[in-house]
């Protein structure tokens, strides 16, 4: 490979008509171009049934991660995280263009893809880095026997529905409280609209750094969401006396089961997430947008505010 050939991977949720024909745009944009189109061995047995691979290569088998120079990823959230996971080690920055409902993590909607395919093939965006978190896992003797990073959130959950899940929360060392509950989750600025959302958790803007930390249906006075600072260690201990397992699960993805005396370890990580941004869109409107928010009476910025 030279320096000067670009390799453009295309990640695609390929069970979908009119995602598949969406990546057959791409894919010739992307040769139009003079830039090579890469698609994940994961993705191209499903894509090779509907579509012609010719001049494409697999990820992991005719380059690796450290040689792709963006992502475009066409799907929801989900697809978006699973982008995230496939360049996890390089530095490459996703772009989302929503072929689903919601779609927070994505850019750009289905029907700006092929400017949006252009912008980012004259390499005419910026790049957006997003908060991770690093994850382990500790058995009851403290030895590490797991580790893995989420960009939403970790969530430490109870494995059986009948059972109550027995914890102690800890930040920076030290312990905070211990409770019943269904689980915790521990969620990014990015995963504050997703998982966290849905627990009564905080909206925080991308712009703030910090973790969540929400308690799901917790039995205890004092189990209201926090918000830590970004440079803090939480940890979550699945107490010995909780008489079923937990389980914990990264981005929805990624799992490990908690035995009582697991304990899960959870800090910022030191490699972000970067997305590629075409738009410097207020994150606000993105809420009002996806949520469908009413605004109608707003009389528009008062006093000279912008």
């Amino acid at each position: 490979m030279t320096p000067s050939e670009r390799r453009i991977l295309l990640v695609v949720h390929a069970r979908r008509d009119d995602t598949v024909e969406a990546a057959q745009r791409v894919l010739s944009a992307v040769r139009a171009a003079g830039a090579i189109p890469v698609v994940s061995a994961e993705d191209r047995p499903e894509l090779a049934e509907r579509l012609s691979l010719d001049g494409v290569e697999t990820l992991g088998v005719d380059v690796g991660v450290d040689d792709l120079e963006l992502a475009i990823v066409l799907g929801g959230d989900g697809t978006i995280l699973r982008a995230a996971e496939t360049v996890r080690g390089g530095r490459a920055p996703i772009l989302g263009i929503n072929m689903g409902h919601v779609g927070f993590l994505a850019e750009i909607e289905r029907d700006d893809m092929d400017d949006a395919v252009r912008r980012v093939i004259d390499r005419d965006y910026r790049v957006e880095e997003r908060l991770a978190l690093a994850v382990k896992v500790l058995d009851a003797d403290d030895r590490v026997i797991f580790e893995t990073w989420a960009l939403n959130e970790a969530t430490v959950e109870k494995a059986s529905r009948e059972r109550m899940l027995e914890v102690v929360m800890e930040v920076d060392g030290r312990p905070l409280s211990s409770f019943g509950c269904d689980g915790i989750v521990m969620a990014t600025p990015t995963g504050s609209t997703a998982y966290n959302f849905s627990a009564g958790g905080p909206v925080i803007w991308p712009t703030v750094e910090a973790i969540a930390v929400v308690p799901l249906s917790a039995h205890a006075l004092f189990a209201r969401p926090l918000v830590v600072s970004p440079d803090a260690t939480v940890a979550v201990e699945v107490l010995e006396r909780t008489s079923g397992s937990g389980i914990l699960w990264c981005d929805g993805r990624r799992s490990h089961e908690l035995p009582p005396g697991a304990r899960v370890v959870v800090r910022r990580s030191s490699r972000p997430v970067r997305l590629a941004r075409l738009h410097p869109a207020a994150f606000t409107e993105r809420l009002v947008r996806k949520f469908r928010l009413p605004v109608t009476g707003w009389r528009g910025a008062l006093g000279g505010m912008p």
